[in-house]
């Protein structure tokens, strides 16, 4: 039975037709003025090079000229010429995991959107939730210049079994249901389809991927655990959300699977046998043909590293949630409380899987797999904050052992590459969209350097540090207003 409710088209249909709502945040007025940042030492990302004492010219929201300061400052307003001397100018930076969720916090993930600007992220792809519809809205009305925020590329909701765990998935039984979601996603006009694996069938998994595919779709997803990693890539899987999947390889998936299907192997045992005996050389091999085959992977390890060591930190004195309600965070709870009862050898084996994780990731690298650095924040992820997660994300890649020319590729070319953008997006040069951050210190030594950020660029609207850091104010007054109202209803 096709279960995805009547009524969240006829809300969606309301949405339409209502009026920004009062937390909507209205971008600074387009002006057609010129914007020069000149004496900037420009970081080509694909190079991983440093071009020094340039000058940037930006006029309606793209880079219209990139050469000297004495080329280029002709006609440009003094007050629109920007001294960015010791300043290194990076494209804006991609989080390509993150999830905008919640029916009951749609103030909250607006109020989110200032942040995610202020720091140095322009652009995020939401991998579907409950507010599928709204997300989509609010796509729509950021690329028409109607809100402030990232810009979106949304899989609006996801595709899922009957009775699915997660709140606002389209759920299907069969191959008709699967045909009634296709034209439904078709008609929100999505950037991509997620699949999950929570209760829909292996064989009907693969159908799904097949049939997204021919409609012209890229689907990433999870990986069942009665499919291989190869069948999905046949099938015309574009990218593999979550590196944990990726251990897999480290043993005979074809095997595993196989025990499964014919009943010899109970799928809640899969993983034990999955974590036991990882061979590497096997690992490596199916990362080469993973690259071979074109499947992409968002590693998304920062929110296994929050749980596996909240026996070392509870996260109570974090700063950053002084921008996020008391609702969101309530959220968190969930995963908190189902980790309760665990033993020892339980949280060592979180542990465990991190390290090896984090061990896997240079070996990913190295065998020419399109990484795409991606948080997965939501209200539902414990402690994995949006906007500082993706930064997190980074400084994991680094600790891992990869350099920071690699690591700036995941955060700021892969994902145009991925989402064949890259005529448009990922680099300093003539005809792309004035998406970047303006940084203090150089990326390319150390990737905590794209946290200390000067200032960003979105769309051509040039946010200096006092605006960034008058967002952040914002973001914690709407936090503040917000908790205040519910607590005394």
């Amino acid at each position: 039975m096709f279960r995805f409710q009547t009524r969240i088209l006829f809300f969606f249909l309301i949405g339409c037709l209502q009026a920004v709502s009062s937390s909507a945040q209205t971008p600074p007025t387009a002006t057609t003025d010129a914007t020069l940042i000149y004496n900037v030492q420009v970081v080509n990302v694909q190079s991983g090079t440093v071009q020094p004492n340039k000058a940037v010219l930006l006029k309606g929201g793209k880079i219209q000229n990139v050469g000297t300061y004495a080329a280029l400052k002709k006609g440009v307003k003094a007050d629109r010429q920007i001294n960015g001397q010791g300043k290194y100018l990076i494209p804006g930076l991609w989080d390509m995991h993150v999830h905008i969720e919640g029916e009951d916090l749609v103030e909250d993930n607006l109020a989110l959107m200032d942040v995610y600007l202020a720091y140095g992220i322009t652009t995020v792809r939401d991998c579907a939730s409950d507010l599928g519809e709204k997300v989509l809205q609010w796509r729509d009305e950021i690329n028409q210049g109607k809100r402030q925020g990232p810009q979106i590329f949304t899989a609006g909701r996801k595709l899922e079994g009957i009775n699915s765990v997660w709140k606002g998935d389209i759920e299907i039984g069969n191959e008709k249901d699967l045909d009634s979601a296709l034209r439904m996603i078709d008609n929100y006009k999505v950037d991509f389809v997620k699949i999950t694996e929570n209760t829909l069938p292996g064989p009907l998994f693969l159908k799904s991927v097949q049939e997204a595919k021919k409609r012209g779709y890229l689907v990433t997803g999870h990986v069942p655990i009665d499919l291989t990693i190869g069948e999905l890539t046949d099938a015309g899987f574009s990218a593999i959300e979550h590196a944990t999947y990726l251990l897999r390889l480290g043993n005979d998936e074809q095997r595993v699977v196989t025990m499964i299907r014919d009943g010899k192997l109970a799928k809640a045992k899969a993983g034990e046998v999955y974590s036991s005996n990882f061979d590497q050389a096997r690992a490596i091999e199916g990362y080469k043909r993973m690259a071979q085959k074109g499947l992409a992977v968002t590693p998304t390890i920062i929110g296994g590293r929050q749980l596996a060591y909240l026996d070392r930190d509870n996260h109570q004195n974090d700063d950053f949630q002084k921008y996020l309600t008391k609702r969101f965070t309530d959220k968190y709870r969930w995963r908190i409380e189902r980790m309760a009862g665990e033993t020892p050898e339980q949280s060592q084996r979180r542990k465990d899987q991190v390290t090896l994780l984090m061990k896997q990731l240079p070996l990913v690298f190295d065998s020419g797999v399109l990484v795409l650095a991606g948080s997965d924040a939501a209200a539902l992820n414990t402690f994995v904050y949006p906007a500082l997660s993706l930064h997190q994300e980074l400084e994991i890649f680094q600790e891992a052992g990869v350099k920071p020319a690699d690591i700036l590729k995941t955060a700021i070319l892969n994902g145009p590459k991925f989402l064949g953008k890259t005529a448009q997006f990922g680099g300093i040069e003539t005809g792309k969209e004035a998406d970047l951050v303006l940084l203090n210190q150089n990326p390319l030594v150390n990737i905590k350097a794209t946290q200390d950020i000067f200032a960003v660029v979105n769309n051509g609207t040039y946010y200096n540090r006092k605006t960034l850091d008058e967002m952040l104010e914002k973001a914690r007054q709407i936090k503040l207003r917000l908790d205040s109202e519910r607590s005394s209803r």
